[in-house]
């Protein structure tokens, strides 16, 4: 199907469906109870999950395919957001045209920067691609203030020229005259679920991200790269320039990171520099580890994973916690409140410290590996009940 053998098509079926169903799986619990606090459900947050899951595939091309670690990445987030709220103030807000010209601004500026980062490897490849987000940080901030608006920040005003801005058409992203934010909402019982039109964008690019990746992956390129990353040097003395391959697996995986940015700026018009800090380059390495960095499905995973921690628990205040031991004395209650609140609002970050460093240590696959080796488990336990059950019925057979 599609040119996938069955397992990548049962891969790329599942994600299909979790993307679908979302707004349904992502909302368990009734909006009146004590534990809606961990419904996810809501468009905001799971366009967050989707454009960054596109990020961490882009960036898993480069580093789970070659193992070359960009600490740069966010750099291609910033220009694309960049370049799709000028396209919104110059021609309109159509998504479309915002989102191609994301895409090639995106791999336009990793092209820049990998020929001159590329020619070094290892920790001397990561340090320069730091150092070109920071000064592309740097520039966006201060020296290219009339074309970032600086510290501010690059937003839509009504003066703008927006040239093919048709009468009538809606005053925000729209693609094709749909709202962004147009959101239904469906109650059934205490379950409310909200099916936003931008979410859905978002998850069809996400569909045709992925499915690339897929193909990628499978491809004789995607080989080449694998061969770069297990011995290079090997690879050198065949007669084989690497360069070439790791330029262009540089490229595309920036090209993934300018349409995230697309994304990003087509839901809610606005782009800033904070969005080519070095924290946010972090964020998509510590996405892709966790996930499983040279999986296909690990990067959406790891995204989902941090991002839920992100706008979760960081929610979680000592209102919530008085609300959950609230039914113990007050001085167990105070206890457990003044032990918990380290790991949760403003201190999430050390929960998801503790959890990454559970995961290097225990999964250095990551979560896939965790799923893998659950999946085994049980259909080894599956094995065993069934020869189990055989050798019973032909102990009870009886003989001929």
């Amino acid at each position: 199907m599609l040119g996938l053998n069955t397992k990548d098509t049962w891969l790329l079926v599942i994600v299909a469906l979790m993307t679908l169903f979302a707004p349904f799986l992502l909302n368990p619990f009734p909006a009146n109870s004590s534990l809606a606090q961990f419904n996810a459900g809501y468009p905001d947050l799971m366009q967050r999950f989707v454009i960054f899951g596109i990020f961490a595939i882009g960036f898993n091309i480069l580093f789970g395919l070659t193992g070359y670690l960009s600490f740069g990445h966010a750099a291609f987030l910033g220009v694309g957001s960049y370049a799709a709220v000028w396209m919104f103030k110059l021609l309109g807000y159509n998504v479309v045209p915002a989102i191609i010209l994301s895409v090639i601004v995106g791999a336009v500026f990793a092209l820049l920067i990998g020929f001159i980062s590329l020619r070094r490897s290892g920790i001397y490849f990561s340090i320069l691609t730091l150092a070109f987000a920071q000064m592309s940080f740097a520039l966006a901030y201060s020296v290219l203030t009339p074309i970032t608006n600086g510290e501010t920040g690059l937003q839509v005003y009504t003066s703008d020229p927006q040239y093919f801005q048709r009468s009538g058409a809606p005053d925000i992203p729209h693609f094709f005259g749909l709202e962004m934010r147009a959101t239904e909402t469906l109650r059934m019982g205490g379950w409310s679920f909200d099916i936003n039109a931008g979410y859905y964008l978002c998850a069809a690019v996400l569909l045709v991200a992925f499915y690339m990746a897929i193909r990628l992956f499978r491809s004789p390129f995607g080989m080449m790269l694998r061969a770069v990353k297990s011995n290079q040097q090997r690879l050198n003395y065949t007669g084989l320039n690497a360069r070439p391959y790791t330029l262009a697996a540089f490229v595309i995986s920036g090209m993934y990171a300018g349409l995230a940015g697309g994304l990003m700026a087509s839901m809610d018009p606005l782009a800033g520099a904070e969005r080519m800090q070095w924290t946010a380059s972090g964020e998509v390495v510590l996405m892709t580890i966790l996930g499983g960095a040279g999986t296909l499905i690990g990067p959406v995973l790891g995204a989902g994973f941090i991002k839920y921690f992100e706008n979760i628990f960081s929610k979680i205040n000592d209102g919530v916690l008085h609300g959950w031991f609230g039914f113990l004395p007050d001085g167990i209650e105070n206890v457990l409140v003044t032990v918990v609140h380290p790991f949760v609002g403003k201190g999430w970050h050390l929960t998801l410290g503790l959890l990454f460093m559970l995961v290097v240590i225990f999964l250095p696959g990551g979560l896939v590996e965790g799923g893998q080796r659950i999946g085994k488990y049980v259909f080894r336990r599956r094995g065993r009940k069934a020869g189990g059950a055989e050798a019973e019925a032909a102990r009870k057979q009886p003989a001929e």
